[in-house]
């Protein structure tokens, strides 16, 4: 901008919009303080190069918000797990769904995870049915995102919020 761009001519846009014309730098310069603004290159690899009149201070300012704007306005999606394993006892489990109940309220998505050891994982309908009593008893609060399926050791089922808090 302004006295660093190094081209000797270049196209000038006024602050409408408006092509000026191809001038020479010095010449764009002049006409640049006159408005009282900056002379901006906007497509520098152009020939010749095109350079704008405008407040860059202004500009960057609009931007700024812009980008914070758009920030504000993400979701920011968490997620939780839960480990358990197929042998576990209702007391435990209970405390378990409780969790579960706690972050689908906060919004968060919820990856339930039984975790087989040595021969359980030749009972794999142990962990579904473990998995289906837990959505059963989360489904005012949440639904299955992604069915139980079994991962090496490990079944996994994915819960997620039916209302989705902001965060």
């Amino acid at each position: 901008m302004n006295e660093k761009i190094k081209a000797p001519v270049v196209v000038v846009v006024s602050p409408e919009g408006k092509n000026i014309g191809v001038k020479e730098l010095k010449e764009a310069l002049k006409m640049a303080e006159d408005y009282g603004l900056d002379l901006v290159e906007v497509a520098p690899n152009a020939n010749p190069p095109v350079c704008r009149i405008m407040d860059f201070g202004k500009y960057k300012y609009e931007l700024e918000q812009k980008h914070k704007k758009s920030k504000k306005h993400q979701s920011h999606i968490v997620i939780k797990e839960i480990k358990m394993r197929p042998k576990i006892d209702k007391h435990d489990f209970e405390v378990k769904k409780k969790h579960v109940v706690r972050f689908l309220q906060a919004g968060a998505k919820v990856k339930v995870t039984i975790m087989f050891r040595g021969r359980e994982v030749t009972h794999p309908e142990l962990g579904v049915k473990l998995l289906n009593q837990l959505a059963d008893g989360v489904k005012e609060l949440g639904m299955v995102e992604s069915a139980p399926k079994l991962d090496g050791r490990n079944m996994v089922m994915v819960l997620t919020a039916l209302h989705q808090v902001k965060s």
